[in-house]
């Protein structure tokens, strides 16, 4: 089996990502105030449901605009990220596939030793590397030792 090709892809703040999240942001609000509508004490609780809705919506809106551009390159065998944050730049991480929307993955990229990155791909964001990072993603890593022993064209010297 042939290894995946090396890719290098642009990540950033991805549309289709921020969509997903104003989307199940607007559906918890939606149950928050459906919550709040039919329950009729208005006490500490209701607040407290309307206060954290707010408040996850603030943190997400700063969220999405921390994200920066970023370079995510695979080498063949670990993959690297870097320009979004110097001082949180992966290197030699192993990527795990979380949501796959065929035009749209969320990845984690995970190293030994640190807390996993996650980061959104768009095929948006260059249509023409689309396949080779797909593929990339989706390779398992090489056996560090050959399987067994490698085919032979011609029989054994002793063989009749």
């Amino acid at each position: 089996m042939h290894s995946a090709p090396s890719v290098t892809y642009p990540v950033g703040r991805s549309r289709g990502a921020t969509r997903i999240l104003v989307l199940l942001w607007a559906l918890g609000a939606c149950c928050a105030g459906a919550s709040c509508y039919l329950f009729d004490s208005a006490g500490w609780r209701q607040l407290l449901l309307v206060l954290s809705v707010l408040f996850s919506g603030v943190a997400a809106s700063f969220g999405l605009r921390r994200d920066g551009a970023a370079i995510l390159h695979f080498d063949g065998l670990h993959w690297s990220l870097a320009g979004a944050d110097r001082s949180r730049g992966v290197r030699a991480a192993q990527a795990k596939v979380a949501l796959d929307f065929q035009s749209l993955m969320l990845v984690r990229l995970a190293e030994s030793g640190r807390a996993g990155r996650w980061v959104w791909l768009e095929q948006r964001t260059q249509p023409e590397r689309w396949r080779d990072v797909r593929r990339a993603v989706y390779a398992r890593p090489p056996a560090a030792e050959p399987a067994g022993d490698p085919w032979r064209a011609t029989a054994p010297a002793d063989a009749p």
